[in-house]
């Protein structure tokens, strides 16, 4: 089977439970006209002496910032070197030691700030934010391309129920679920919350939906790479049943079956799944996440995934919850480098080793938590905490 990351994060390695997006209320328009003349005319025209020392700031910026992205430039350069040496040591079987890594932490700017141009400056145009689809979107792409609407589970706990009875007989521990449901959602999260809209949120940050936080992507790809073992479940279940609930199940087992096909029309890449993601025939294939037969099998996969993954490179240790979130955030083949590192190497690696140089900078808790052991630790404390919220309590309990 053919394995990408099943979600690409490697850049921007999330490790809150879920995003919270603090919206701060936009201050008002102020009309220069309205300003006494001598304010508005010092906004409109800055002195020589600003404008002077406002170049004598910015030159002594950009030699800082120069000197910094020398030295950065390449730090992150062996940062990639070394991930290759790595790879090319796993393909030709050879064992990955401590100098495989770099083991110094990645410079941080700490020079002096911009300055503000004190010069009216004409603000460019603001670039149009991308469209996140919300469960609405889902809903009404899955009803217009496929005449469908998923099944809603009547009260929260029966699609716990449902999920944990699945993720049982494929091989997912208690643990594991509970730990990264507690995670990914902060132990309260309802089967169709969606980042950002949680916890007093109001816009969505992304399309991860569910206890694991699917995005519209991981849907296609499991429906391409699973599609089958879906159709098998549902097919049995059809079978069991009778009556109208029948032809309501039969109907569903159709529109899977059109929507694996469809997600199997392209190849198997991440890339051509997210272009698929990123349409209508993709957010309604993500509209499954929804329903109580098939979104427990979709939650189930996007984690069994990368247990099988470590099955397949030699890794027999059933993965902690930690671990198994490393590896659900940054992608099987750099989680999996980082759960094979023995517990003395966890202590001495880098976080780093484990970014690009933007995702990195643009990671506090990465930055905090700056050894694998580390970030490992925080993993594992999140999870200890919002363990005791209600939602875990409840998913532990239909275990």
């Amino acid at each position: 089977m053919h394995h990408q990351p099943i979600r690409r994060a490697l850049e921007t390695l999330a490790l809150a439970p879920l995003a919270l997006v603090l919206f701060a209320s936009p201050a008002p328009a102020r009309d220069s006209s309205a300003l006494p003349p001598a304010v508005s005319n010092a906004m409109a025209q800055a002195s020589p002496a600003a404008i002077l020392e406002y170049r004598r700031k910015l030159a002594e910026y950009q030699e800082a910032r120069a000197a910094f992205d020398a030295e950065a430039g390449a730090y992150w350069s062996q940062i990639a070197e070394k991930r290759r040496g790595r790879n090319a040591k796993r393909r030709s079987g050879q064992q990955v030691t401590l100098d495989d890594y770099v083991l110094e932490h990645p410079p941080l700017y700490n020079g002096p700030k911009r300055p503000v141009n004190p010069e009216p400056t004409e603000e460019p145009e603001p670039r149009p934010r991308k469209q996140i689809p919300v469960v609405a979107d889902l809903l009404r792409a899955a009803q217009e391309l496929y005449q469908f609407t998923p099944q809603r589970p009547a009260t929260e706990v029966e699609f716990k129920r449902a999920y944990a009875r699945y993720a049982l007989a494929f091989g997912l521990t208690r643990e594991q679920a509970v730990r990264v449901y507690s995670f990914e959602t902060g132990g309260t999260g309802n089967y169709d919350v969606q980042a950002g809209i949680e916890h007093g949120g109001r816009r969505a940050i992304s399309t991860a939906v569910g206890y694991n936080q699917l995005l519209t992507t991981n849907s296609v790809e499991l429906l391409a790479e699973q599609g089958h073992e879906f159709i098998r479940a549902l097919s049995e279940k059809v079978a069991r049943t009778s009556g109208p609930a029948r032809n309501a199940l039969e109907h569903k087992l159709g529109v899977l079956k059109r929507m694996v096909a469809h997600a199997k029309s392209v190849p198997d890449t991440w890339s051509e799944h997210e272009k698929i993601g990123d349409t209508a025939q993709g957010w309604a294939m993500h509209a499954m996440v929804l329903d109580v037969d098939v979104g427990p099998m979709l939650q189930t996969h996007k984690l069994l995934t990368s247990v099988l993954f470590a099955r397949a490179k030699g890794y027999t240790r059933p993965l902690t919850a930690a671990e198994l979130e490393m590896m659900n955030l940054t992608g099987d083949g750099t989680g999996l480098d980082m759960v094979t590192m023995p517990q003395a190497m966890r202590e001495q690696v880098p976080t780093s080793n484990f970014f690009q140089r933007g995702g990195y900078e643009r990671n506090p808790v990465a930055i905090r938590h700056n050894t694998v052991a580390r970030l490992l630790a925080v993993t594992d404390a999140r999870m200890d905490s919002n363990s005791s919220n209600a939602g875990a309590r409840e998913l532990a309990g239909a275990f």
